[in-house]
């Protein structure tokens, strides 16, 4: 059986790693040796446990789509993340962060934001536990995401445009990783996705593994079977792809698939497919798939979803592309958009443009009649109905 965790130095394979300046190495190792014991500890099990039921409103439904399913001849079941508190999977990530803060002692907390979700779900978390927030974001993305940038400032959240560069997801990292480097020692950086320097991959993944460990049992109780034949999930950085995926790493029956930002095409050079076209690099931290431009360097990434356009994907999916474990698809924006205005019109539901990429995958495969699908809905559409808007217009 191959091994698919990470090791003590924070690799998954030949991937991961902490490429860090060494203003981050002391707040790094601080988190590095404590994370797992707090994660693991009776206490923080119990905050969190609570939170996520009372809060949150977990366990969020698995709901079998019978229209859909139709269409597919196959079972097709949707993991409603969309109904969670905050409208998307964000919140599991962002309340374990600033738990594990607060316990660390921190005094207050940034992050980067590219649909705004994770910002929100920061923000939401920080109003909870007094704590100030900041968050970055690109001056593209809080014009396109405008509806969340009002929620973060009304949860009382410092909102920074970050105007270099694309002005999308890779600056405002970049923006959040500077300001750590400057104050690292009483600032805790809550990371939206499983992406970074260790331990941030495998933090991210474990708190958004509630997701997995819910398909297991929703499923058993729905259909007899605690593994679908395949999990569908969309990437960006990876921690909605982390989170559904993790609870089926060794469960070798269960086919993982991957839906990535194609944008205007592969290519065209406007598109966020890392997986289609990434080669290794060190981005924010760690050593992962990168995509470059003609020069080697990182390049501009393009995706109609704020959330997927970002040049990287997390270095335990890399891992997991490398091994064969996961396979990947390219889904253009327009494919994206008709995914979307189908689950709306045969089921009822509006998801997030992220989300839509996973749905699209669907007319990319073929299944049996018997075959069980999982489709991880990671976040609802009200944020982009601007852009839907646009779309049918």
């Amino acid at each position: 059986m191959m091994n698919y965790n990470v090791d003590e130095n924070g690799f998954y394979g030949e991937f991961g790693g902490s490429f860090v300046s060494n203003s981050l190495r002391e707040s790094l190792e601080e988190l590095k040796l404590n994370y797992l014991r707090i994660i693991e500890s009776e206490d923080f099990q119990t905050e969190f446990g609570y939170l996520l039921k009372h809060y949150v409103g977990r366990p969020s439904p698995l709901y079998e789509a019978s229209n859909l399913s139709e269409k597919f001849n196959a079972r097709i079941f949707l993991k409603r993340e969309d109904l969670n508190f905050t409208g998307a999977h964000k919140i599991n990530n962002s309340l374990g962060q600033v738990l594990i803060a607060k316990r660390l002692h921190k005094k207050r907390v940034i992050c980067e934001t590219g649909a705004g979700q994770h910002g929100v779900a920061t923000a939401t978390a920080c109003a909870l536990m007094k704590m100030p927030c900041r968050v970055y974001m690109g001056e593209a993305d809080i014009k396109r995401q405008f509806p969340n940038v009002c929620r973060m400032k009304m949860l009382g959240a410092e909102v920074c445009p970050v105007k270099t560069g694309t002005m999308t997801l890779n600056e405002a990292v970049n923006a959040a990783l500077a300001d750590w480097e400057k104050s690292s020692s009483d600032v805790f950086y809550v990371m939206g996705s499983a992406v970074g320097p260790h331990p941030y991959p495998d933090m991210v993944a474990r708190l958004q593994s509630i997701i997995s460990k819910e398909i297991k049992q929703q499923l058993v109780e729905q259909t007899g079977r605690n593994c679908p034949d395949y999990i569908v999930a969309c990437v960006g950085g990876g921690s909605n792809a982390m989170g559904a995926f993790y609870h089926f790493l060794d469960e070798c029956h269960t086919k993982l698939v991957l839906a990535e930002a194609g944008g205007k095409g592969c290519d065209t050079g406007m598109t966020a497919a890392t997986v289609q076209s990434g080669t290794a690099d060190v981005l924010h931290g760690s050593r992962t798939l990168v995509l470059h431009d003609k020069d080697g360097g990182v390049a501009d990434t393009y995706s109609i979803s704020a959330g997927l356009n970002y040049p990287g994907i997390g270095p335990a999916l890399a891992n997991l592309v490398k091994k064969g474990r996961v396979s990947a698809y390219p889904v253009n924006d327009d494919e994206a958009m008709c995914a979307a205005f189908e689950l709306a019109r045969l089921e009822g539901i509006i998801p997030a443009i992220e989300s839509a990429h996973a749905l699209a995958v669907l007319p990319k495969m073929k299944f049996k009649k018997d075959d069980i699908i999982v489709v991880n809905v990671s976040g609802r559409g009200d944020k982009d109905l601007e852009t839907y808007l646009r779309f049918v217009d």
